[in-house]
């Protein structure tokens, strides 16, 4: 065996590796065999042995959209893959390929920081870039759809390289073809295309109001963004959770009307045509869990969508509370709560 594919064998996997740090919910969780991916090259050799041996397999890069249990089974494949590189700039755009382990937000602060605006309303998202597309992460009025190019991913069915155009990627509401599939692609990197001109997002309520008169420059909105989301959020080196827990559901409009009747104060925002979008923390809050807490578990006191690790809580005891959420709102509004973070 030459030194390349021992490199790549099994003999090299770390043995019940803790995930407690790996997982913003910070739940107590280990691997049974895992291994630190830090080039694409790693990915095929190490798949053709997994599978010669017959071990279940999954892929875990910063862990803040996942449910761990409390062992993962097999090998986990800890994505890790760095480096940003600008692959090409013009009068009209900039073509930056990121490695898919690359921590997200610090890769929004490289952007301003080498002058290239336009993610800034992204900012203090937590997780891996590699992670950004399969959730298609969004928020204060942007999607990170808006900016990817393609994604450079391992297809694990056709055991190849491949790269997916933006229509490829089949992008949605905190969807995307890779989430349709999981297990199938292993994303590596991730190329970003950023437009030369730049205009400022506004349309969050909060962003206009602070900025109302003003013209903010990006990095006044990169700031504002991280106020905001930290006066919301906790942060998950306090208090362990996974943002928001559950996807804003989207309605008929005919649904919407007979709801607005009975609750005027409903909270939504217009969504495709004859559709419309409730907003699943003020759902949430009607039903009374803002702030309610259920032994190492709770709902967090400042947001609603939140459910926090106050502890020593496990997925069932996340997932308990969730289903005790997800009632409550079908019962008082007929309307069904999507979990948003992925369970392993």
């Amino acid at each position: 065996m030459n030194s390349a594919s021992k490199d790549l064998s099994l003999a090299n996997c770390t043995p019940k590796l803790g995930l407690k740090q790996r997982n913003t919910l910070g739940i107590e969780s280990y691997a049974e065999q895992a291994m630190v991916i830090s080039k694409s090259e790693q990915i095929p050799s190490l798949l053709q042995n997994i599978k010669a041996h017959g071990l279940p397999w999954q892929v875990l890069g910063g862990g803040s959209n996942v449910v761990l249990p409390s062992a993962l089974p097999g090998v986990t494949l800890l994505i890790d893959i760095a480096g940003k590189e600008v692959i090409s700039s013009d009068e009209t755009e900039t073509l930056i390929r990121v490695g898919a382990g690359e921590p997200w937000h610090d890769f929004v602060q490289w952007t301003l920081a080498q002058g290239f605006p336009g993610m800034e309303n992204l900012a203090l998202i937590p997780g891996t870039v590699g992670a950004s597309p399969i959730q298609n992460i969004g928020a204060y009025g942007s999607e990170v759809a808006h900016f990817i190019e393609c994604v450079e991913a391992f297809d694990t069915q056709t055991q190849k390289f491949v790269t997916l155009n933006k229509s490829e990627c089949q992008f949605a509401y905190r969807d995307s073809h890779f989430k349709q599939h999981p297990g199938r692609f292993i994303i590596t990197q991730v190329i970003f295309k950023l437009p030369k001109v730049w205009s400022a997002k506004l349309s969050y309520a909060e962003l206009a109001k602070q900025f109302a008169n003003q013209t903010p420059t990006p990095q006044e909105i990169f700031n504002a963004v991280c106020a905001i989301r930290s006066s919301k959020l906790p942060d998950p080196q306090v208090l362990g959770n996974a943002g928001s827990f559950f996807q804003n559901p989207i309605v008929s409009e005919l649904q919407y009307i007979e709801l607005a009747k009975q609750y005027p104060a409903i909270v939504s925002f217009p969504d495709a045509a004859g559709q419309r979008k409730l907003a699943a923390g003020w759902l949430i809050d009607q039903c009374g869990f803002k702030g309610k807490r259920l032994g190492p578990v709770g709902v967090y006191d400042k947001q609603a969508l939140v459910l926090v690790n106050y502890g020593g809580g496990s997925a069932q005891d996340i997932l308990g509370l969730a289903k005790q959420i997800q009632d409550k709102v079908y019962e008082t509004f007929g309307v069904q709560l999507q979990i948003e973070p992925n369970i392993l």
